[in-house]
């Protein structure tokens, strides 16, 4: 390989000598994080857009992006997709290069869309749609994988928790807004021939996770000594899923059908198919950190659901779906990267 003398050398290098060239929504947050740092491991060319929102702390923002942007065959925007124009302007040079877009961009959190159910009809579907405006012309990527949730199964938990099945029953204006963008993908398959696979990710936890997450509040207040707060009396159960089963899961699906010339619209569920009770998540917390929590159970909360149970014997059957990170090993490597984060 010839000498780079310049970034922008450098980035017209890989644009120039990639395959395939990927589309990272949400770059910053944790799982386009996650997979974008993944990818650029092995070469590919990424490029990454993010709002940088203030929804949690920008700075982990940041700070993951630091770690992306030592890869020269990274190239970041900012960039909010609510914003048509900015979005054509940083974006449209790249445009007939980039064959496989990941839209994980959005805005996250059940409780938070109970008092602000604006911001998920603007940002999770007026800017979905934004997005699918701009590459839905002959210049269309081979493939739009999507974030769906496990959310929009609603209170069926394990009895219907089968992504072959249509789904009718949200119980917030998240899952409302996830189940929208599934029914936004179908129409946009049938008007302009893109390929979609919606993904129904399930309780996804790990390094580098959103500080506004419940095992990370747990671990934190845990480790200050200060009282938790259970929901639902501590009867929840959930499918956690480590990130990095989360991210190999995500490249099983974009080798399966990234490169194949065929019409594909459908979803998957991507999660750990063992639904773990929450009292056994605080219980490894206290156990690892040396810490009992102090506890106050309270009533569940609207939009929460009691149980959720990610059933994976489809996508086994249809693209090896597996997942191998015991709890156990994923708790002592979330508590590894806290103490180096944080302290």
């Amino acid at each position: 390989m010839y000498e780079l003398h310049n970034v922008a050398e450098i980035i017209k290098y890989y644009i120039r000598t990639s395959i395939f060239m990927y589309l990272v929504t949400g770059a910053a947050g944790f799982i386009g994080f996650h997979l974008s740092l993944f990818l650029l491991k092995k070469q590919k060319s990424v490029v990454g857009i993010d709002n940088i929102n203030n929804y949690y702390n920008k700075k982990i923002k940041f700070d993951r992006l630091k770690i992306l942007k030592k890869y020269p065959n990274f190239k970041f925007f900012k960039i909010d997709l609510k914003n048509k124009k900015t979005l054509s302007k940083k974006i449209s040079k790249y445009k007939n290069k980039i064959d496989i877009i990941i839209h994980l961009a959005g805005q996250a959190g059940v409780r938070y869309s109970i008092n602000n159910p604006i911001t998920y009809i603007e940002n999770n579907i007026i800017s979905y749609i934004n997005l699918l405006e701009f590459f839905k012309d002959e210049s269309k990527p081979k493939l739009i994988i999507y974030a769906s949730s496990s959310s929009i199964y609603g209170e069926k938990g394990s009895k219907e928790s089968n992504s072959s099945k249509i789904q009718n029953n949200p119980i917030s204006i998240y899952s409302a807004s996830k189940l929208t963008m599934e029914l936004i993908s179908k129409v946009y398959n049938h008007l302009y021939k893109i390929n979609f696979i919606g993904i129904r990710f399930f309780s996804v936890y790990g390094p580098w996770g959103r500080p506004d997450m419940f095992y990370l509040k747990f671990l934190e207040r845990i480790k200050l000594k200060k009282t938790i707060y259970i929901y639902n009396y501590g009867k929840h159960y959930r499918s956690f899923t480590y990130i990095d089963d989360v991210v190999l899961n995500l490249f099983k699906i974009i080798n399966k059908f990234g490169k194949k010339n065929i019409n594909i619209c459908d979803v998957f569920n991507i999660g750990n198919p063992i639904s773990i009770h929450l009292k056994s998540l605080i219980n490894i917390i206290e156990k690892k950190i040396g810490i009992k929590a102090k506890k106050k159970f309270v009533k569940k909360q609207p939009g929460d659901l009691t149980l959720t149970k990610s059933l994976v014997e489809r996508e086994k059957r249809i693209f090896g779906h597996k997942t191998t990170t015991k709890l156990n090993y994923g708790i002592d490597e979330l508590i590894k990267w806290y103490n180096n984060y944080y302290n």
